[in-house]
């Protein structure tokens, strides 16, 4: 029995709600909002919830440090030239800078979407959005072929809903009023699921213009996010953390005891001033009035040492290593000790987080590929889509050098003839905007020197008889 449009959009709305509970659990991580783990029983009785909003948040730190350098500057077509029309349309709808969120929210909860479409059906709009807000599901034994996609979105006490096929898109709406504790409808107040269709539109682009960016995704296997595998150490670090505030809370100083004497008492007079008895006297008084007297012969004092705190904190930095080694972060990301390090030891530490970018640029780069596929399509531009679709994402460095790095590396470039355009490509944050600028520089200069016009070059030549007296110019003329 065939699936209707309906049976697709009721199955894929659980499925992205069940992927949405994960994706919020990571996020959770990301935010440093994690319960305390690994502690025993009894030590959360004696504790309560004094380390509740406590975290160490290194879940933080792992993806930041690898979506900072995940930076697109151009799309080249398959000839080699650098797509204006594409780059136009990318930063008319600000995605290079809500690509940054996507990249961020993909390297979090393992998945986020790109959407091409044409609202108003004139501007051809590029927008991104989380895994709570979309899905995308593909022909079965084919992992890059879409068969529908689903966007979900609130509109006050509705629920809309869109679902893409590659030549029609379904409209529907739903009324949910409420919404539970985290921000998500409530079962709606009358019979079955409560969608009800809003139209059918045509797709003109032939392709379903939703697409995943996915991280870490496998052959076989689902996509994972950056920080399942800081998790549980990120949990452990928390659990030590609170292990040593309690331990230097009680155990940091040195602690006296006395031997050989009974513990100081006081006595326990009635109304008529008479002795009934005695009380030992409170700890935490001579602890602080830091009191002590003793009156029976014989009587010592022993100390105890002060715990030593170190063997927490060795521990942690052994648990912050592993979380470098496991995501290929660099040290100094983690722990911030940089002292006397040369540039190439610097480099040797950064190699494993530049050889992560670098393959994250490769997958990434096929779905930034495809969106501006479909933004051709949109534009009418067959031609254009099918050069896009064979072409590539132009990236800055993922390695971080210095300007006199770049130099040196640009000169020994220059020297084995390289051409200028390539070495401009290679220099950080370049737009090719600026390059076209620099290249018609060049040809005035050169046009400059062909004209015989070398002054022209350096500016109008300046007047150096300005500011002299008649009589000095008479004398000039003479």
């Amino acid at each position: 029995m065939a699936l209707t449009p309906l049976d697709d959009l009721n199955r894929l709305y659980g499925k992205l709600k069940r992927r949405a509970g994960a994706a919020e659990a990571w996020s959770n991580y990301y935010n440093g909002d994690v319960p305390l783990k690994f502690a025993s029983p009894e030590f959360r009785g004696q504790t309560g919830a004094l380390f509740d909003d406590f975290s160490d948040n290194w879940c933080q730190v792992v993806p930041d440090a690898t979506v900072e350098r995940l930076v697109p500057i151009a799309f080249r077509l398959n000839d080699g030239t650098i797509d204006t029309k594409a780059w136009d349309a990318w930063r008319r709808n600000e995605a290079d800078v809500e690509v940054g969120l996507a990249f961020l929210e993909a390297l979090i909860a393992g998945r986020s979407f790109g959407l091409v479409w044409k609202p108003d059906g004139i501007n051809t709009e590029i927008t991104f959005h989380d895994v709570r807000q979309a899905i995308v599901e593909y022909v079965p034994g084919k992992r890059r072929v879409r068969r529908a996609g689903l966007l979900l979105w609130r509109d006050g006490a509705q629920e809309r809903a869109s679902l893409f096929y590659p030549d029609a898109v379904y409209l529907w709406v739903r009324e949910v009023g409420k919404v539970d504790g985290l921000g998500d409808p409530l079962a709606p107040t009358f019979g079955g699921t409560g969608w009800v269709s809003t139209g059918v539109l045509p797709n003109p682009l032939g392709a379903v213009p939703l697409v995943a960016l996915e991280n870490r995704a496998r052959l076989r296997g689902k996509p994972t996010s950056e920080i399942a595998s800081v998790a549980p150490l990120q949990d452990s670090v928390n659990t030590l953390w609170a292990h040593l505030m309690t331990a230097a809370d009680e155990r940091a100083v040195p602690a006296r005891a006395v031997l050989g004497m009974d513990r100081p008492t006081k006595e326990i007079l009635d109304e008529d001033g008479e002795v009934i008895g005695e009380e030992d006297l409170p700890i935490d008084r001579f602890r602080r009035d830091r009191l002590l007297w003793l009156e029976r012969e014989g009587a010592q004092i022993a100390e105890f040492s002060a715990a030593d705190l170190t063997n927490y904190t060795s521990v942690i930095e052994t648990a912050v290593r592993h979380i470098a080694a496991q995501t290929r972060t660099p040290p100094s990301y983690l722990t911030g000790e940089m002292v006397n390090i040369s540039a190439d030891a610097l480099v040797a530490s950064e190699a494993g987080l530049v050889a992560k970018v670098q393959e994250r640029q490769r997958y990434f780069g096929a779905t930034l590929r495809e969106l501006m596929r479909l933004e051709a399509l949109a534009s009418g531009d067959a031609a254009r889509a099918e050069a896009l679709s064979m072409g590539s994402v132009v990236w800055r460095d993922a390695q971080f050098r210095s300007e006199a790095q770049y130099a040196d590396a640009l000169t020994k470039y220059k020297a084995i003839n390289v051409p200028d355009e390539a070495l401009w490509e290679r220099m950080p944050d370049t737009t090719p905007e600026e390059i076209e600028r620099w290249k018609s520089m060049r040809d005035d200069q050169a046009a400059a020197i062909v004209g015989g016009n070398i002054a022209g070059l350096f500016g109008a030549k300046p007047d150096d008889t300005a500011g002299e007296t008649p009589e000095l110019e008479a004398a000039d003329a003479q």
